[in-house]
């Protein structure tokens, strides 16, 4: 039997979308063990992801700074063990979280296995079937901790308060609130520009469109956007994190690409519609708790080689814009059916 107040220190330093996927997992086990103590090891930007998570605090990461390196990584260590912590959940298993092993020795120290053998199966094409999720797999961490974590049957977290700023960007319409995050980390995972627009035009008579985004040239694009139509407003660097987490949460539903937005939206319980270019759900990467059917997939008869890559870095010039075999119709038509 797991010591029931052990102090579990919890290791996930990046990307957005992997630490937005260990809140759900998080909120199971301090749900499930509320006499146990977490502290998440992540960076300064991602801290306001476990802002409503019971028994749990932020240690931020200044990996650019103070921690950088390997001295920096040993300092961080020392500053880590004057916590007093049982246990590591490592959820990265990277360069750093593996120096940091080093420093750890006789602690319980238990990392996150990626899967990276069935992964390079699946994207070479030697086999397709869906593999373990990377909630999956984050709780598989816990599991071996001797604190099995169930993540069927989620508790929801409140919706975010929106603030007088909050309100008189969003407007008082009374309409429903739809996210769009039509951008993500690779060209092969977006969904084409001109295609989005048409879906933005779609929804947009009769629903508030909300759109996420950030960089200078994204935000150009969706200013542009929200000037076309009628009920869509541009949020992309008008809001910080904490506040954008009180919009998301307060969505009807987030349309995103296989991306960040899609578990950030994910870990509130929000409908979360996807669109999956040269990346597939069978790599594990879904949003928490979504219906396989809202997961729009990209004509896989057509290119055959999806997926290209595991994170959609690595696809053939041909496979650039493989989700324009989604039509907007059908984006348009399965947001209004779950709204």
């Amino acid at each position: 039997m797991p010591d029931k107040h052990a102090h579990i220190l919890v290791i996930r330093l990046s990307a957005m979308g992997d630490v937005a996927m260990t809140v759900p997992v998080l909120r199971a086990l301090v749900n499930q063990y509320p006499n146990l103590k977490i502290t998440v090891l992540t960076t300064q930007l991602f801290k306001p992801f476990f802002r409503d998570l019971e028994n749990t605090t932020v240690f931020v990461a200044d990996v650019k700074g103070v921690h950088k390196g390997v001295f920096g990584l040993y300092k961080l260590s020392k500053e880590l063990k004057w916590q007093h912590i049982d246990a590591i959940a490592d959820l990265h298993n990277v360069l750093r979280s593996n120096i940091l092993k080093c420093f750890f020795g006789g602690y319980n120290f238990v990392q996150i296995d990626k899967g990276r053998k069935e992964k390079k199966e699946l994207i070479s094409g030697q086999s397709f079937k869906q593999l373990k999720t990377t909630h999956e797999r984050y709780a598989e961490v816990f599991q071996k901790l001797d604190f099995p974590v169930n993540l069927s049957n989620p508790k929801l977290p409140k919706k975010g308060i929106l603030n007088t700023k909050l309100k008189s960007l969003i407007g008082n319409n009374q309409m429903k609130l739809i996210g769009i995050a039509p951008f993500a980390a690779h060209e092969g995972k977006m969904y084409p520009l001109d295609l989005m627009k048409q879906v933005v035009e779609g929804l947009s008579k009769g629903h508030q469109i909300l759109l996420f985004g950030g960089g200078n040239k994204e935000v150009e694009v969706l200013n542009k956007m929200a000037e076309s139509y009628e009920n869509v407003v541009n949020l992309a660097e008008k809001i910080n994190l904490d506040e954008q987490l009180d919009v998301i949460s307060n969505l009807d539903v987030m349309l995103s690409m296989d991306s960040g937005n899609a578990h950030i939206a994910a870990m509130f319980g929000v409908k979360v519609i996807t669109i999956w270019g040269v990346t597939h759900p069978y790599a594990g990467f879904v949003p928490f708790n979504q219906p396989k059917e809202n997961m729009l997939l990209s004509d896989r008869n057509k290119y055959p080689k999806i997926p290209t890559s595991v994170f959609g870095n690595k696809f053939p010039e041909s496979y650039k814009e493989v989700s324009r075999t989604i039509k907007p119709k059908t984006i348009i038509d399965k947001i209004k059916s779950v709204i």
